[in-house]
């Protein structure tokens, strides 16, 4: 098992080969995909047709090379039919090779496409704990690399490796069959030092990749980090101190990068000195045999392009492998992203959920994130179909972790939560989401157009039911009078608009959606008093016979609730309507007061700011 890093990303010991190998395997010879597999065994056929023509060339090459050297290259035809041959055999090499690529190249960016696709998928399954956890920028790092990894895993691996080891055998055959068998011995101890040297020194070498990578990830994670937090930079004007920690990371980088280059141009010099020395030693084998009248000029020359035709490829095997380990190296941290369990997951055979009313009950309900962290204690309340709950109380009390749970982001520690009489742990996450629908305190855009975002509560809606849930939200005109309407973009997190714009887009988007059950997390708590009360009425106007759940922190917008649960320090402290928690005197009539005490300061302090202002305009006048 896996230990997880500072980013929540497990860390593994190493490359894992078999998990790559079968990894390989799964997305290169993929079920129900018949055409893909016929494009692999096609392109298999070619690479064996490339490569055994390719170990010919030199064979013709001996032959035109002798017939010039005999009376009979005075006819010419002979030679000049083995050139043209020589000549064909090469372009013939080369096209088969070529052949392969275009027939296999829909297999392996199928492969890396699903991949991605299977990475991508499992981080929106993996908890809300993992996701607040995380670093965005090192993230999108980590799927980057390791994307990138296996495509030249797949590419080398298959049609670079396997090719060069078959080419090997073939050639050691050959120099065997037509020559001395001293040929084939040393060709292939010389292939068997440079590939032992090469993992060797390559092995060393691989903690220089990994450091680098470190950096790389530490480095783009600041960045995000610093430029998704842009107006909190200018507003201390820290823009120097974000360099300097965006620096910390491209300095490792830099520093481990150098050592890399280095060991790497000492690894390089040593494979060139292995294959000269084997090239040296198996010539002057082959010099020697001519001396002796054993073997021709033409023979010669062969050995000579076949040791060429061979080490240029073994050459590309030192490559390839070197470039093999440091894509594992980078696809490590997405291995550690696969392993990540999800934490919230459906049961087998789990039953999509089934809303008639959609009542909603709280059971003895206990929750916390960490066991040293309690939040919830025995928590119980109903809401009745059609009917609305608001969970008020101080902060840190657990009113949004109550949501969290109805979503179904955290599994509770003890107790129930049903909905029309089902565990929501005991039907599919998917369809418990559909029935609720959220209008969270900070609404997050896309940074897309107005209309991706209302669009995004049901994306196959018409433009019609767009502009119906845009109007029923009171946001509409707002939209029609920009330049470009709808087509208008938000910009990163929605940005562009105000806070009360922003709300709006969020209510229309679950209007959109058309859930039976509301849930609005203090939707209203960071607005002005009168973009408040606008809102409000939007969505008392959409929770109009829905069960809706209300997480307040202004009392004043849920005065008109069936029912208030207040909260105390994650315990259930008073429960009843807004006057019959006002006749209590207790916990919510002392919020209530000293929310309306902090109202009315606010207004005297308006009051006199305008008043000041009006005498400003007086003594100006005199």
């Amino acid at each position: 098992m896996s230990n997880p890093g500072p980013d929540g990303i497990p860390k593994v010991d190493g490359p894992r080969v078999w998990d790559v190998i079968k990894i390989l395997g799964r997305h290169l010879w993929p079920k129900n995909e018949m055409a893909l597999r016929t494009r692999v065994v096609i392109a298999l056929v070619l690479l064996v047709v490339a490569k055994v023509t390719n170990v010919y060339v030199p064979i013709l090459y001996k032959g035109a090379v002798d017939a010039l050297g005999t009376p009979a290259a005075q006819a010419v035809a002979v030679p000049i039919a083995l050139i043209v041959a020589y000549g064909v055999a090469r372009v013939a090499a080369q096209a088969f090779g070529e052949i392969r690529d275009a027939v296999f190249a829909p297999v392996a960016q199928r492969a890396i496409r699903n991949l991605a696709l299977e990475v991508f998928g499992h981080l929106h399954a993996l908890s809300l704990r993992f996701h607040l956890e995380r670093q965005t920028g090192g993230i999108s790092r980590v799927i980057e690399r390791g994307t990138q990894g296996m495509d030249f895993l797949i590419r080398f691996t298959t049609f670079n490796i396997l090719p060069t080891l078959f080419e090997i055998v073939l050639v050691g055959a050959i120099l065997w069959s037509l020559y001395d068998w001293r040929f084939s011995v040393v060709t292939l101890v010389v292939v068997g030092v440079y590939i032992v040297f090469s993992i060797v020194f390559s092995e060393w070498r691989i903690k220089f990749v990994r450091s680098m990578n470190e950096a790389d990830t530490e480095a783009n994670a600041k960045a995000i980090d610093s430029l998704l937090n842009f107006e909190t930079v200018k507003y201390f004007g820290n823009e120097a101190h974000e360099a300097r920690r965006y620096d910390v990371g491209r300095r490792r980088y830099e520093d481990a990068a150098i050592r890399s280059s280095r060991t790497l141009s000492l690894l390089n010099i040593g494979q060139g000195a292995i294959i000269s020395v084997g090239l040296v030693a198996v010539m002057g084998m082959a010099g020697q045999g001519v001396i002796a009248g054993t073997m021709t000029i033409g023979d010669f020359v062969a050995v000579n392009a076949f040791l060429i035709q061979l080490y240029m490829p073994l050459n590309m095997l030192g490559f390839a492998y070197r470039e093999i380990r440091n894509a594992l190296v980078n696809m490590e941290k997405m291995f550690g992203l696969l392993d990540v369990p999800a934490e919230i997951a459906d049961k087998p055979g789990a039953p999509p959920l089934a809303v008639a009313g959609a009542e909603i009950v709280f059971d003895h309900v206990d929750f916390c994130y960490e066991p040293s962290r309690p939040i919830l204690h025995d928590v119980s309340f109903r809401v009745a179909p059609g009917h609305t709950v608001a969970i008020v109380g101080s902060s840190g009390a657990g009113k949004s972790t109550i949501s969290r749970i109805l979503f179904r982001f955290y599994d509770v520690s003890a107790g129930h939560v049903r909905i029309d009489g089902q565990d929501i742990r005991d039907v599919q996450q998917a369809s418990l989401r559909a029935a609720i629908g959220v209008v969270p305190q900070d609404t997050v855009l896309f940074n897309d157009t107005i209309y991706y975002n209302i669009c995004y509560g049901r994306p196959n809606c018409t433009r019609e039911q767009v502009e119906e849930a845009a109007r029923l939200a009171r946001i509409h005109d707002f939209i029609m009078a920009l330049p470009l309407g709808y087509d208008t973009t938000v910009g990163e997190r929605g940005l562009k608009l105000s806070g009360g714009e922003k709300q709006r887009v969020a209510i229309a988007r679950t209007i959109l959606k058309n859930p039976r059950i509301l849930l609005f997390d203090e939707a209203t708590s960071a607005l002005d008093t009168r973009t408040e009360q606008e809102i409000q009425r939007s969505l008392e106007e959409v929770s109009r016979g829905r069960t809706t759940v209300i997480i307040a922190h202004r009392l004043s917008t849920i005065v008109n609730a069936d029912e208030i649960v207040v909260l105390d320090r994650g315990r259930v402290a008073e429960r009843g309507r807004h006057g019959e928690l006002l006749a209590r005197n207790g916990l919510y009539a002392d919020m209530w007061r000293r929310q309306q005490e902090a109202a009315a300061e606010a207004e005297r302090r308006v009051e006199e700011a305008a008043s000041l202002r009006g005498e400003g305009h007086l003594r100006v006048a005199d």
